[in-house]
């Protein structure tokens, strides 16, 4: 960045109102994610098994053990979503 550029001008404004249908949305999804490899995986203290990763292409997680190791995913979760006020379970 070159030195006659500040932080404010380097970044562009990013508010929330503009956005806070995709940030909710993103937000359900990454728990679908996160509750399925809860069950799926073996536990590790603090739910440290559930961590998404940033990567260069988005979030992602490291492989999630299933019995034949196929897509076909078919898993048993707690549909309510966590720490949401007045949650709509996840169908």
């Amino acid at each position: 960045m070159p030195s006659n550029v500040s932080n404010a001008e380097a970044w562009p404004s990013l508010p929330l109102e503009a956005w806070s249908d995709t940030c909710a949305t993103l937000h359900m999804w990454t728990q679908i994610v996160g509750k399925i490899r809860l069950r799926q995986s073996p536990w590790i203290n603090h739910s440290w098994h559930v961590t998404l990763y940033v990567t260069a292409r988005g979030l992602t997680t490291s492989p999630i053990p299933y019995e034949m190791a196929k897509l076909d995913l078919h898993v048993n979760i707690n549909e309510k979503p966590n720490e949401i006020s007045d949650p709509i379970p996840f169908d």
